[in-house]
């Protein structure tokens, strides 16, 4: 193994060769393969990354599992200070990480910096669970007897994430992974390597001890696959789409492993008679097309009450021709993370075209001068879709979303459940017994009202119902049950003291 630094990158602190981390050190792969990341901006090469195989994976799980017995030892309240410590340094870098953000997604740097915030403030919350990481007391039915409940760590713990919310999507797993006294190994988004590599800097610079925390890069199959089947590994949390989820699920569960899974959403936001139609529009914006539409959370089925079903279509397709794409601050959204994404979305399109449904506006690649070499979707609005339409029931992960009719609230209703994710969902009205019975009866792990379909924070638990997940909630305090074992005490006394 040597060092991956081989210079850096022109106007980017990240280096030529993206490596991974593996016991305090930056190390290439065994047999120095790699592969190139595009800038989704321009569809030039920003570096090439480290292709990690079966073999240096085994070589971080031996790590962390060494790591293991000095760490999982160390103080809760004591865990929590070094985590604390790396938020500092977060802080001190927060412009450097938001570049990186910027470059390796296209999203403008306000946005990066945006998200650089959450991963900080997620960073500052579970710093401060190191402190109150709780057991219980509580009685037993048998005298002299005394029951209570402590957390332990599972043990290693295998973070795999995606690349629509880089840092944010590494601090959600990271920090409640290492509170809990598990040392961790975080398998990178292949589309946003640097992102994590400079958290590995950040977490070394802050005086974390070597093996804690391995970072590795790689395509899925060849090295986030040998992280799941590792029989040394005991929980994996994964967060993209339920397709590898499944998957996931499956070799996992083989080995009766914990699984923790964020997966996909087709999230609806319901639009009554009564709504704020101007409001109702601005959040349906952000909903579908902020981060260019790149989020489980994104609002990508728009059902309308019939009889405002036209003049609010004509408002928001006024206002989203006015939208502006492209990676700077004034923009509204810029490129999807890589060129299959943007044909699977202009293909998907396309199939509802010809299934009779009508683009409203967009439905192609965005192109001209600036956007000719970039991954550009225009963001995109169809109607006289149906229901069991495959754009109706596939998570497209872009920004495209579909208007539908409905008659009445509880037509609204069964539209809203009539889907395979159950992850986000949102109602607009004036109601208050109407938005209640939304809440109580709309089949996802998060509901708003009045606002978009998206919008967690930090010490709010956030996962889904039926195929968005396994019931488990990141992050949170929730989150503390997923990377930490329960174990019962029970204290037997004698009756009698002299």
């Amino acid at each position: 193994m040597v060092g991956g630094r081989l210079g850096k990158v022109k106007d980017m602190n990240a280096p030529q060769l993206i490596p991974n981390w593996v016991d305090g050190i930056e190390c290439e792969t065994h047999d120095g393969r790699s592969f190139a990341k595009v800038n989704p901006a321009d569809g030039s090469v920003l570096f090439s990354v480290a292709r990690s195989q079966k073999t240096d994976m085994n070589f971080a799980v031996e790590s962390a599992r060494n790591s293991l017995p000095d760490w999982a030892a160390v103080p809760p309240v004591k865990r929590g200070l070094m985590l604390h410590d790396i938020v500092m340094h977060m802080i001190e870098r927060k412009d450097e990480i938001a570049e990186v953000v910027h470059k390796e997604t296209g999203k403008s740097m306000k946005d990066a910096l945006g998200e650089t915030g959450g991963a900080i403030e997620c960073g500052l919350f579970y710093a401060s669970e190191g402190q109150r990481l709780y057991g219980r007391t509580t009685t037993s039915s048998v005298a002299n007897k005394y029951a209570s409940t402590i957390r332990q760590p599972v043990g290693i713990a295998g973070l795999i994430i995606a690349a629509n919310t880089p840092i944010a999507n590494v601090a959600w797993k990271v920090f409640p992974a290492l509170v809990c006294g598990n040392t961790a190994i975080l398998k990178a988004a292949e589309d946003t390597p640097a992102t994590a590599w400079m958290f590995g800097e950040i977490a070394h610079e802050a005086g974390l001890q070597a093996g804690v925390l391995n970072i590795m890069q790689g395509y899925g199959e060849e090295a986030g696959a040998p992280l799941v089947e590792h029989p040394d590994v005991g929980v994996i949390s994964f967060t993209g789409s339920t397709e590898v989820g499944r998957l996931i699920q499956q070799k996992a569960g083989e080995r009766l492993a914990k699984v923790s899974l964020e997966l996909g959403g087709k999230n609806p936001l319901v639009v009554c008679d009564d709504a704020d139609l101007d409001n109702a529009v601005k959040q349906v914006l952000l909903s579908a097309f902020s981060n260019a539409g790149q989020r489980c959370a994104s609002g990508s089925r728009i059902i309308v009450f019939e009889s405002i079903y036209d003049q609010f279509t004509k408002k928001l397709v006024e206002r989203t021709n006015k939208l502006k794409v492209g990676i700077d601050d004034g923009h509204d959204l810029g490129p999807v993370i890589n060129e299959q994404q943007l044909q699977n979305m202009l293909q998907a399109v396309k199939k509802a075209e010809s299934d009779g449904a009508r683009v409203l506006i967009g439905g192609k690649r965005f192109s001209g001068k600036g956007y000719k070499s970039g991954f550009y979707m225009a963001p995109t609005l169809i109607d006289n879709v149906k229901p069991k339409d495959e754009i109706s029931r596939c998570e497209l992960f872009g920004p495209i979303a579909c208007l539908y009719k409905a008659k009445s609230y509880t037509q609204a209703l069964k539209m809203a459940n009539d889907s395979r994710y159950g992850l986000t969902a949102c109602i607009h009205t004036k109601d208050f017994d109407r938005a209640n019975h939304f809440i109580q009866h709309v089949q996802a792990g998060t509901v708003v009202v009045n606002a978009g379909t998206y919008g967690s924070e930090p010490h709010m638990p956030f996962g889904g119902l039926k195929q968005s997940g396994n019931s488990t909630r990141e992050p949170g305090t929730e989150a503390l049950d997923i990377y930490s074992e329960l174990k019962n005490v029970y204290i037997n006394v004698s009756s009698s003291v002299d």
